[in-house]
């Protein structure tokens, strides 16, 4: 089975009924185990239990029970003690050590991350300096060493900055972008630390730009070949340490584990497959969240230009009209505050003249219809006869029948020897390449590929798979070709 499907046993203790007690007997083998302490007594347990005042009447019994739970849930190891035995009686009672297991050590450290965090919310930062120290890290990738050892602290300051800049960053901007954040945003509030954030959020792209293009470059240069020398070098410092759970694990294993874990750092900055990368988005998020504090700070600028008094404005603007001495002066004065009172609007017609110079009053007057400004306004309408135009429409008749006439003569032409291939065609005229086109359309709709034509023509119409070019007057059609099949005269054959 598949590790992501089993079910985690030595997360028990954290839901368990008593895991209170369960909990503070764990952190203290966290603590002693960070003291380099793994091997602790009933005793010594039961010692620092009962330091707490609700543990005060802590019962031994009840601590071997605890301590049993533990190691049937897997947190706990327990080794016989055989150290301090004195009597026959003691041996036989099996007094035990206990250590802690590392999935508890590791279970212990994510518990004090999450007790470290404040009111709900995520954390990070946005840093250059780890920008700046991956591409240190990775400028020492074209200096490969013989020295396994310094191979492998290479790798770790890759690793590491990384790991730094793909957590810190989707820390912050999930703060940035939880609700909380959001609201505090809106608030008047933060009209304070605007500058702050905008310039905090400026500088991190600036600096990015300055430093991403190098990494780009160095990740796009190092390739799988490139590297293999120092991939190798991982492999030999990983083989020197001696693991007897990776006892069975070849070379070939390894190198294809660090081969998968640069080609992540490679996805993480360059873009795959079409898809961008997460540099390309952090950089969009960047700019999306100044645009955002943009608005917010604008609203709220508005908001309180709102609410603002304009009294000492119009008291300033009286005292001006107050010192006019005439009412001329203050006629002026109102002119410039408040725009004039009675305008006359003048118009024109476009394009009167392409004289820049010359002024509204050298053009003649002209008269403007000015129309209601109502829904039920309707304009006033004659009764007018409709002319007729007989000969005009006798003139288009002709001409239209006269071009009908010169088409079919043009069709029964084609059709001289019973068929048509498009291919053996020359050059067709544009009407020849519209009709071809409409019965091959309509030949579609027909099971057998049967078409009348207006003049009466029965033509079966069968595609080939042949590719050709069609050339007419107005230009050339790729298609495949068609052969039309006359099998019936028309009323003009």
């Amino acid at each position: 089975m598949d590790s992501t499907m089993k079910q985690v046993v030595e997360t028990a203790y954290l839901t368990a009924p008593s895991a209170a007690q369960y909990r503070t007997i764990l952190r203290f083998f966290y603590e002693q185990h960070e003291r380099m302490r793994d091997y602790l007594t009933p005793e010594e347990v039961l010692q620092y239990v009962r330091s707490f005042p609700q543990f005060e009447d802590y019962d031994e019994d009840v601590l071997h029970q605890n301590l049993a739970k533990l190691v049937e849930w897997n947190n706990l190891s327990a080794r016989q003690d055989m150290t301090n035995a004195r009597t026959i009686e003691e041996y036989k009672k099996k007094r035990f050590k206990y250590y802690p297991t590392p999935y508890t050590i590791q279970i212990e450290r994510m518990l004090i991350e999450l007790e470290n965090i404040v009111d709900d919310r995520f954390k990070g930062s946005l840093e250059p300096s780890q920008f700046e120290r991956l591409l240190d890290a990775l400028q020492k990738l074209d200096q490969q060493s013989d020295n396994a050892d310094r191979s492998m602290h290479v790798w770790e300051d890759i690793l590491r900055s990384f790991k730094t800049i793909r957590t810190s960053t989707a820390d912050y901007i999930a703060y940035i972008n939880s609700e909380k954040t959001d609201q505090r945003m809106q608030s008047e509030a933060f009209l304070v630390y605007k500058a702050q954030f905008t310039n905090y959020l400026r500088d991190f792209i600036v600096s990015l730009q300055k430093t991403s293009a190098q990494i780009k470059e160095l990740l796009e240069r190092h390739t799988k070949r490139s590297l293999l020398p120092f991939f190798q070098k991982l492999v030999e410092k990983e083989k020197s340490i001696p693991r007897l759970e990776e006892v069975g694990v070849s070379d070939e294993q390894l190198l294809e584990r660090y081969t998968e874990t640069y080609h992540s750092i490679q996805r993480w900055f360059l873009d795959v497959d079409g898809q961008k990368s997460e540099l390309e988005v952090l950089q969009w998020q960047t700019n999306e969240m100044i645009r955002r504090i943009t608005r917010y700070v604008q609203r709220l600028g508005e908001r309180q230009h709102h609410f603002k008094s304009r009294r000492n404005d119009y008291v300033h603007l009286a005292k001006w009209f107050a010192k006019c001495e005439t009412l001329e002066e203050a006629h002026k004065i109102s002119a410039i505050v408040f725009g004039a009172m009675q305008v006359k609007h003048v118009q024109l017609k476009k394009h009167t003249t392409d004289d820049l110079y010359s002024d509204t009053w050298d053009h003649a007057p002209e008269k403007v219809i000015i129309k209601p400004r109502t829904n039920r306004y309707r304009e006033k309408t004659k009764a007018t006869g409709v002319p007729l135009q007989t000969e005009k429409k006798r003139e288009q008749r002709e001409q239209y029948l006269k071009e009908r006439y010169h088409q079919e003569k043009a069709v029964k032409k084609y059709f001289e020897n019973g068929s048509v291939q498009l291919s053996k065609l020359d050059v067709v005229e544009p009407f020849m390449r519209k009709l071809l086109l409409t019965w091959m359309s309509k030949a579609r709709a027909n099971k057998e590929g049967f078409v009348t034509t207006e003049s009466g023509m029965l033509l079966h119409i069968k595609p080939l798979e042949e590719k050709i070019v069609l050339h007419a007057l107005d230009g050339d059609l790729h298609m495949n070709d068609v052969l039309f099949e006359l099998r019936e005269e028309g009323r003009n054959g």
